[in-house]
């Protein structure tokens, strides 16, 4: 009975919205999802260890360019929304989601650490009545295998005192038509009584939840996802460069295959792979198969692929300037876009980053324009120090090279190919122009 009544009392507050909600990380998954229960009139706590994310926050303002500042200021304002970089008060919330980062180590291994300092953080706050979902990406077994021992080690019972589950975020920033709560979630639970709470939590705020059996399904669910993604990608990515070879016009390829009504869908190369996703997640699935004696090589081709496509670009943009007597050392190279996707304002993973390195390698001088990243911050791999240089006719006069790897809409880019010398595409942004194909390169 006693093990009954603390998840019927736990549930009873979601349903009534009197649990208190607490999110750690308020990035591009966890600040829609603050703001998602605010709007369902959750009281909510979220949690950083950045102090300027926090203090944005308390001002009422975005730092995010999906999420105008008006969202959250009329939650600070009520009262509703409260942010903190002060994990004391993990004790208070009665429902905690973990929306941390997951990225690879230099080696392409999982890192944990951020999952693994958040728990702890719990651990020593845990009481019971408490309900703790993961969301971050990662291999299945973590919740399990890694959250659960942690958790349980404080002598509470999982199921019965305390309950864990995972449920894997689907945000997709930029894209308008996918807003978070239309998303369909899909949800797990550690023990049935688990599972019944975090049903119950994400109804409140989803308009389709997804049960599945174990957090284990739900982890591989999220990297599965994200697996057919790259190795798609991979897919057009290769044929892109054998049809350069071939003389064929991929973009052609693609559109005309998309008139098939069924049996294909439609995926596009690119300069390569970025974001906090599709980079990454694959390797975490690689990691976790090694346990098994099993060897995903599907997944490692793709990532072998995308890797490659970065190297293919700039031999494209090489190519261009010998076209036109000029060396890649000592030339003038423009970057359009360096998030890493259009519209979007984040740059993590952005195959931008990689052509960027490969060209200051070969000696070549690099600005970049990009309307949504106006400073290019340090990433885990490089560190350019560049600003975004506004983008004028004599900016473009002065280049050797304009080369489009992020399109974003904001770009007039017939009005770039005009004035530049010379434009690498890369995203057949230019495919409606006509006038100057001849200062054109497909890549």
């Amino acid at each position: 009975m006693k093990n009954t009544r603390i998840a019927t009392q736990l549930i009873d507050k979601i349903i009534k919205k009197e649990a208190l909600v607490g999110v750690i990380g308020l990035g591009y998954v966890g600040l829609p999802l603050v703001l998602r229960f605010c709007e369902e009139n959750f009281k909510v706590i979220g949690f950083d260890v950045d102090p300027r994310k926090i203090a944005f926050l308390k001002k009422g303002r975005s730092y995010l360019k999906s999420i105008p500042s008006s969202r959250i200021a009329q939650f600070i304002k009520k009262g509703r929304l409260e942010v903190t970089d002060n994990f004391s008060h993990l004790n208070k919330p009665d429902c905690i989601l973990i929306c941390v980062p997951t990225p690879l180590t230099e080696k392409k291994e999982p890192d944990l650490q951020y999952i693994e300092k958040t728990t702890d953080s719990i651990q020593s706050r845990l009481r019971k009545g408490q309900l703790i979902v993961l969301e971050s990406t990662t291999y299945p077994g973590t919740t399990e295998e890694l959250i659960r021992p942690k958790l349980e080690s404080t002598g509470l019972k999982i199921g019965r005192d305390i309950f864990l589950g995972y449920s894997p975020e689907r945000e997709d920033p930029g894209n308008k038509g996918f807003t978070t709560s239309h998303i369909p979630k899909v949800v797990s639970g550690v023990t049935p009584s688990c599972k019944k709470a975090v049903v119950t939590l994400y109804s409140e705020v989803i308009k389709k939840v997804v049960p599945v059996s174990s957090p284990g399904v739900a982890e591989l669910t999220k990297l599965l996802e994200n697996i057919y993604r790259s190795v798609n990608i991979a897919l057009v990515n290769e044929l892109k460069m054998l049809s350069d070879r071939m003389g064929i016009d991929i973009w052609e390829v693609i559109e005309a295959a998309s008139t098939k009504p069924f049996g294909f869908f439609p995926f596009y190369p690119g300069p390569g792979m970025g974001g906090h996703c599709i980079p990454i997640d694959p390797y975490y699935l690689s990691w976790k198969a090694q346990e098994y004696d099993f060897s995903t090589r599907f997944i490692f081709l793709a990532g072998e692929i995308n890797v490659h496509v970065p190297y293919y670009v700039v031999s494209k943009i090489q190519d261009g300037l010998n076209g036109r007597g000029k060396s890649l050392k000592g030339a003038k190279i423009l970057i359009l876009g360096v998030a890493y996707k259009k519209d979007v304002d984040d740059a993590r993973e952005s195959p931008a980053l990689a052509i960027m390195d490969l060209l200051q390698k070969k000696g070549a001088t690099l600005l970049y324009h990009d309307p949504c990243i106006p400073v290019l911050p340090s990433f885990r791999k490089y560190s350019f120090k560049l600003k975004s240089t506004p983008l004028t006719k004599p900016l473009l006069h002065r280049m050797d090279a304009a080369v489009i790897v992020t399109d974003h809409s904001q770009i007039d880019y017939e009005w770039v190919v005009s004035n530049a010398p010379l434009t690498i595409d890369t995203r057949n942004a230019t495919k409606h122009i006509k006038k100057w194909k001849n200062k054109i390169i497909k890549a």
